[in-house]
């Protein structure tokens, strides 16, 4: 491999939503900037993405409504009760203000860059519920590429894999990663970083498993690495035990609430009852209700579409053609949604901070707590329910708040003789980690072939994750017992990826990829088997504590990677209408 390094002031790790518009900002702010102050020199910013930032994360093939926007009548405050009721108190109130008061504010920005967003005859924007405004969003990705192809001062770097960070005295100094397409080895030095890398997908098995094993609600590609490289070095994680499992069409997995909001489908069982109202309808109680339904024999359930009007029928087949044209080609190869009931199942379970409170534990600048890394978007914790909009609010004061650190290192560079753009003051990649990285990578390629590959250990991973850790073969329900067999299928199968063999650079990021689901894996295991009481059915299913148990875990549960173990750590909830928190390092 060749080895280059570079530096850079401002890292972007992650050119997905948050990423983009981390990048968009940073860049505007710098511009602004040295306008006023009539300076040539701007912010140094490079976007490093693992795949293209035109068509790469969660916005990949499009959205068709923003599901967090403030509509007419509404205030930020009702946003965020709904989302502390959603998630039954266990959020960070003061995350969730700084993004709701930011909504609407991205929203036009987003049409301004050329969104297309439904208005009716009056001009006003077409809303879907109380909190969702109706877009044509297949292209949104692209118009976000395109934004940051046009800021100043910005670097994109696709097709390249960072896989660890550099940490020093608990500061970050930048990232290694390699370029899947030019054989390259990456060192950048960075004066801040911001983690936009996404959640985890892949850690259980699917439901549709081998060849269609992609057919999954979030991006398979997604594989947790900004947790994972985050738990290696010591950075304090919040709320892995919440995990997301969305209630989706079946065999599709196809989005639901197109069907439960535009048409408003009910949830019914096999008899035609409607089970909703039984079991509450938050989202994991949807999931929940479901496989009740299920396990009781009153199965399969559907949503009712049938009897819908042909204009409704119409607005499903379009809608579903924005994001998930095989439920409408499904639909037009079978009975349409006004002839049969569209039947739901349970994804299996994921970690995402865009919709439940899992990820880095962060300060209301998007701090972590490593010093200098800062986390935006599904990677970042304690604000569920953000989706599109709250994922660019929090790109937005990610930037804001990296290059505030940035510009207070001028004094530290003055001071070392070091003041040129680029350069980072307080320390940088040493010859030695470079080496060991570059060796680690070689290894793989030089491995001779074994019994194992990269495929066959993480289909083994999410057999011992879906049999022993909640997931779908087990209607989400674990025990102690079961977590600690998780928890050694996990570790046999860590101890045997030093061993596999790659031909080629692609598929050392699948090693890479694995590597970093299963550092995920293990701290799931000790974030669920922290939290003794069941809170959030499905969602985490304790049957050895299936009750909910306020008085000890109305808190958050931390976790912190110390001498090789997880330690787990309980918080107490932020304060009641609390709009500030900040680390102290």
């Amino acid at each position: 491999m060749k080895i280059e390094r570079l530096k850079t002031d401002l890292l972007i790790i992650g050119g997905g939503t948050a990423g983009c518009y981390a990048a968009i900002t940073a860049a505007s702010n710098a511009a602004g900037k040295n306008a006023a102050e009539n300076r040539d020199a701007g912010l140094k910013i490079l976007v490093v993405e693992k795949a293209n930032i035109k068509r790469s994360g969660c916005l990949a093939a499009g959205v068709n409504a923003l599901n967090a926007y403030i509509t007419e009548g509404r205030t930020p405050r009702d946003y965020v009760e709904y989302a502390k009721k959603d998630a039954d108190g266990i959020v960070r109130e003061d995350l969730l203000y700084s993004i709701s008061e930011k909504f609407n504010e991205v929203t036009a920005h987003l049409e301004k860059l050329g969104l297309v967003i439904l208005k009716d005859k009056d001009g006003k924007y077409v809303t879907r519920g109380n909190r969702n405004i109706k877009i044509n969003g297949e292209n949104i990705k692209p118009i976000l590429a395109a934004a940051v192809a046009k800021a100043p001062n910005v670097q994109v770097l696709n097709h390249v894999n960072i896989f660890d960070f550099s940490v020093h005295d608990n500061r970050i100094d930048g990232a290694f990663g390699f370029g899947i397409e030019n054989d390259t080895f990456y060192a950048i030095e960075a004066g801040a970083v911001i983690i936009a890398t996404g959640g985890a997908a892949g850690l259980y098995r699917p439901n549709n498993p081998g060849f269609s094993r992609h057919k999954m609600w979030y991006p398979p590609f997604n594989t947790g690495a900004g947790y994972a490289m985050g738990i290696r070095h010591g950075a304090e994680m919040t709320t892995f035990e919440m995990r997301f499992i969305a209630l989706r069409c079946k065999d599709t997995i196809a989005p639901t609430g197109t069907l439960a909001q535009g048409v408003g489908a009910k949830q019914v069982n096999a008899l035609g009852e409607v089970y909703e109202t039984k079991y509450g309808i938050s989202t994991s109680e949807r999931v929940y209700g479901t496989v009740a339904e299920n396990l009781e024999g009153r199965g399969p359930c559907y949503l009712r579409t049938v009897g819908i009007t042909p204009e409704q029928e119409e607005s499903l087949l379009k809608a579903y053609l924005n994001m998930a044209p095989s439920q409408t080609i499904r639909w037009i190869e079978n009975d349409t949604p006004s002839k049969a009931n569209v039947e739901i199942e349970g994804t299996e379970p994921y970690i995402v901070g865009g919709h439940t409170a899992s990820g880095y534990w962060v300060d209301t600048k998007r701090a972590t707590t490593i010093e200098g890394l800062y986390a935006a978007g599904d990677v970042a914790g304690g604000a569920p329910q953000k989706y599109v909009t709250g994922a660019l609010a929090e790109g937005e004061i990610a930037a804001k708040s990296a290059a505030e650190y940035i510009e207070s290192l001028s004094a530290l560079r003055q001071a070392q003789g070091t003041d040129a753009p680029g350069v980072n003051p307080l320390g940088k990649i040493l010859e030695e980690e470079v080496a060991e990285h570059v060796a680690e990578i070689e290894k793989f390629l030089n491995n001779k072939n074994g019994a194992d590959t990269a495929e066959s250990l993480e289909e083994a991973m999410q057999a011992a994750m879906d049999a022993y850790a909640g997931g779908i073969k087990t209607g989400y329900r674990y025990s102690e017992n079961q977590l600690a067999v998780a928890l050694r299928e996990i570790e046999n199968i860590e101890s045997r990826v030093s061993g596999l063999h790659a031909d080629d650079l692609q598929e050392v990021m699948y090693i890479y990829e694995l590597k970093e689901r299963l550092t995920v894996c293990k701290s799931v295991i000790a974030h669920l088997a922290a939290r003794h009481e069941t809170r959030w059915h499905s969602f985490a299913e304790n049957t050895d504590y299936p009750e909910k148990d306020n008085e000890r875990f109305r808190k958050y549960v931390n976790s912190r990677f110390e001498n090789g173990q997880i330690k787990i750590i309980l918080r107490e909830l932020t304060a009641e209408g609390q709009r500030n928190y900040e680390h102290h390092h």
